[in-house]
């Protein structure tokens, strides 16, 4: 049975599979529909998504998909460690604008649930990093959206120099969060 916790905003959840291993490595599952069910995951995910980032410092975000067609995201690091964010962009929520800020990595195992209404982008801490995701949506171009990661009224420590990040042209375009639309109501 994989744990649950909740992060500093609680609607955030930081997941941890079981591992059984032995001197022939390990098994896990990382997903389950009936076990996570048992610890109050519901969620339909319709896509995987795997990315690769050759070097430290790669940062790909803060992302997110507008209604209809909004997204949870399950995030895990099947290689190497990074960074991961989620910043509340519901305008009604006693948490708007704050954020979580979790390392997940191949070692540790862990997975950061990331629920609709929340923007969402990592920071590669090792080279060769490679990060899987469940979305409960389908990409959708004309709902994808973004948010500044250097906003300083969000507070992000991406824990590494933002001159020597490397980011998409799009990222480096984002509004900052005054400047967004309420997406999430």
């Amino acid at each position: 049975m994989p744990s649950i916790e909740d992060c500093a905003v609680p609607d955030v959840k930081l997941i941890t599979p079981t591992r059984h291993g032995d001197h022939r490595g390990f098994f896990s599952e990382t997903w389950s529909r009936a076990a996570f069910a048992e610890i109050g995951v519901d969620i339909d995910f319709v896509q995987d998504n795997h990315s690769l980032s050759a070097t430290v410092g790669t940062l790909r975000g803060l992302h997110f998909q507008s209604p209809p067609c909004a997204q949870d995201k399950l995030v895990r690091v099947t290689r190497g460690r990074i960074l991961d964010v989620a910043v509340d962009i519901r305008a009604s929520s006693p948490t708007f604008g704050k954020h979580v800020a979790v390392e997940l990595s191949a070692e540790n195992w862990r997975q950061l649930l990331v629920p609709v209404g929340f923007a969402h982008g990592f920071v590669t801490l090792e080279p060769n990093t490679e990060v899987q995701y469940k979305v409960s949506a389908p990409y959708s171009p004309e709902n994808d959206h973004g948010l500044a990661f250097d906003d300083p009224a969000l507070g992000i420590d991406w824990g590494l120099p933002l001159a020597g990040l490397t980011l998409s042209d799009k990222d480096r375009k984002h509004p900052r969060l005054a400047e967004m639309l309420r997406y999430f109501d």
